[in-house]
């Protein structure tokens, strides 16, 4: 199923809806072959502006849909009424849901071994019959030419239907893109939805989320890790937003 595709500076995001994404992780699982996904917001939006290696990688995933608030709100300046935000932990629970409904088997690759025990515990419980046959922590390291085979292997042999990938951006779009071609599943890059499902970091409020300030909230929260990434990254969206208003575009 196409979608829509509008660049945000230099990122070409999707105007879809959580449906239209589901349908197609659904239809994708049937040919059993290599897909992934970006959930995108202002920091990849940034990233991707800066390095041109990283914008291919980006703009080359099978769907990029917008996870951050400020990206919805580009969409929709730029002309794009239907544009819906999609954030990556409503993305993962609504993915297992159709896991369930659909028979397709999950798993979990990032974070550390207690977080995916406690994100495993919690998405089980919405959804009893989820059938999760991989879930991996690995090491703060390369993993040498033989653990990546192995990796490999483990994975496809698993019966693997959908991935989860929460490395981060933008390791995890990176390691995604690498194995396209030797993974036989979708894979979705949700980052930090496994630390908000494990219980490990708080959600904003509602009206925060509404006004799109969740990421102020984060930023009050982890000042030390987050303050360089909001207080650099987010001017420099606005300005180079409001340029792309008025008429520039970017090599």
């Amino acid at each position: 199923m196409s979608v829509k595709k509008v660049n945000i500076i230099n990122m070409s995001v999707c105007v879809t809806s959580m449906q239209t994404v589901l349908n197609n992780i659904r239809d994708w699982c049937k040919n059993s072959e290599g897909r992934y996904i970006c959930v995108s917001n202002v920091h990849m939006c940034m990233e991707v502006f800066d390095f041109k290696d990283f914008r291919e990688i980006v703009n080359n995933a099978d769907l990029v849909v917008p996870d951050g608030k400020p990206l919805v709100w580009g969409q929709k300046l730029l002309g794009n009424s239907k544009a819906h935000q999609i954030r990556g932990q409503d993305l993962t629970f609504e993915t297992c849901r159709l896991a369930e409904k659909e028979n397709l088997s999950v798993g979990f690759y990032g974070a550390s071994q207690e977080t995916l025990d406690a994100m495993n515990i919690k998405l089980t419980s919405h959804y009893p019959k989820l059938n999760i046959v991989y879930s991996y922590s690995p090491p703060f390291r390369q993993l040498n030419k033989e653990e990546k085979k192995l990796l490999v292997d483990n994975l496809n042999n698993s019966g693997i239907d959908i991935l989860f990938v929460g490395l981060g951006c933008p390791k995890q779009e990176k390691w995604m893109a690498e194995h396209k071609k030797c993974l036989k599943c979708v894979m979705l890059g949700v980052g930090a939805a496994f630390d908000f499902i494990a219980g490990n970091k708080k959600h904003a409020p509602k009206w925060m989320q509404s006004v799109g300030l969740e990421w102020l909230f984060r930023l009050l929260c982890e000042p030390t890790r987050l303050w360089k990434r909001y207080l650099k990254q987010n001017p420099r969206f606005v300005w180079y937003f409001i340029q792309q208003l008025l008429g520039k575009k970017f090599k």
